[in-house]
């Protein structure tokens, strides 16, 4: 693959993983309740690499235990763990809490999830 390749490539598997990660959040069960009244949503949460060797899931939770205040609250908001293409978790969030996970040093993004659905054009029918 060419460099200009190789971030197409990277794109796509994470608008992939976007896409399964919607798909998981629908057949979930609930979560991670509620938080003074405001409305839990999932958001993506991409966080560093971890080093070499280190579990990738513990280090995640470890990550959204520290935010959340217990490993237990951690747990019931994961909804999914990215591990191949991109480093990261999908998890039902507060706005509060999302504000608490974005203070963590190794989170570099948390961005709402959106599901995208695709709609027929019926003029190309005929």
């Amino acid at each position: 693959m060419t460099t200009t390749t190789r971030p197409r490539a990277a794109a796509a598997a994470f608008l992939l993983l976007a896409l399964l990660a919607s798909a998981a959040v629908a057949t979930a069960t609930a979560a991670a309740g509620r938080d003074h009244g405001q409305p839990a949503s999932v958001y993506m949460v991409m966080v560093r690499p971890p080093a070499q060797g280190v579990d990738c899931e513990a280090y995640q939770m470890h990550i959204l235990a520290t935010a959340l205040g217990s490993e237990a609250r951690a747990k019931a908001a994961l909804v999914y763990s990215y591990k191949t293409v991109v480093s990261g978790f999908a998890a039902k969030l507060t706005p509060a809490q999302v504000a608490a996970v974005q203070k963590h040093p190794d989170v570099l993004q948390a961005l709402p999830d959106v599901k995208y659905t695709l709609q027929g054009d019926s003029n190309h029918l005929n």
